[in-house]
This record gives structure tokens, C-alpha cells and sequence, in this order.
């Protein structure tokens, strides 16, 4: 267990930490157009960590017992699907959650 110096230590670390990742890009490009690898890099970095995302929910699903992956694909196909026709990550994200939690919770593809 921490005491509390080394708390109040580890939050100014972060605290700290989270300032200067804030700041830096600023003192560094203010003045200047940024390289074209950071923009790219900050164009495809939200899809490929939601990507990530995806694939680390998915590795423990038991594929080849029931209920298959079913309420996981499911909830993939009517994200994709709202995301697809509305263009609302929250939207998507919220909506997501609570089908999935639903489909879960009251096992509704029991039958298979």
C-alpha cells in the first residue's frame, strides 16, 4: 500500500506528465507547420487504437461453443451498421454498449 508522500509523488509525476504531453506540441510547432509523418499519424491513429480496441474485446470469445460469438458479431454488425448511417461515435459507442450488455444479460441467443 502507498503511503501518502509516495501518492502525492506519483499523482505530481502525472500530473506532470499529462502537462507536458499538453504543451509540448505547441512549443514545438506553434510557430511552424508540423511534418507530414505527425499528420498522418494523427489522421489513422483513432481508427487503428478503436481497431485494437475491437480485436482485444474479441480474444476471448469461445468461438466454438454456443453461443458462438453470436451477441459479439451482432452488436460489430448494428455498431458498424449506425455508425455507417449516422456518423456518431458516441452514438455508435452507447448504443453498442447497451445492445451488447442486453444481449448478454438476458442471454438471448440461448437457443443456439
Amino acid at each position: 500500500m502507498l503511503d501518502t508522500l509516495q501518492m502525492l509523488v506519483t499523482i505530481a509525476v502525472i500530473a506532470l506528465a499529462t502537462f507536458a504531453t499538453r504543451t509540448l506540441p505547441f512549443l514545438f510547432f506553434g510557430s511552424r507547420e508540423p511534418p507530414t509523418m505527425l499528420a498522418v499519424i494523427e489522421k489513422n491513429l483513432p481508427p487503428m487504437i478503436l481497431l485494437l480496441l475491437v480485436i482485444y474485446c474479441l480474444k476471448d470469445v469461445q468461438w466454438l461453443t454456443a453461443p458462438y460469438g453470436t451477441p459479439e458479431l451482432f452488436t460489430i454488425g448494428v455498431v458498424a451498421g449506425l455508425h455507417f448511417w449516422k456518423r456518431n461515435a458516441m452514438l455508435s459507442i452507447f448504443t453498442g454498449t447497451v445492445l451488447y450488455m442486453i444481449l448478454v444479460q438476458f442471454n438471448v441467443f440461448s437457443f443456439l
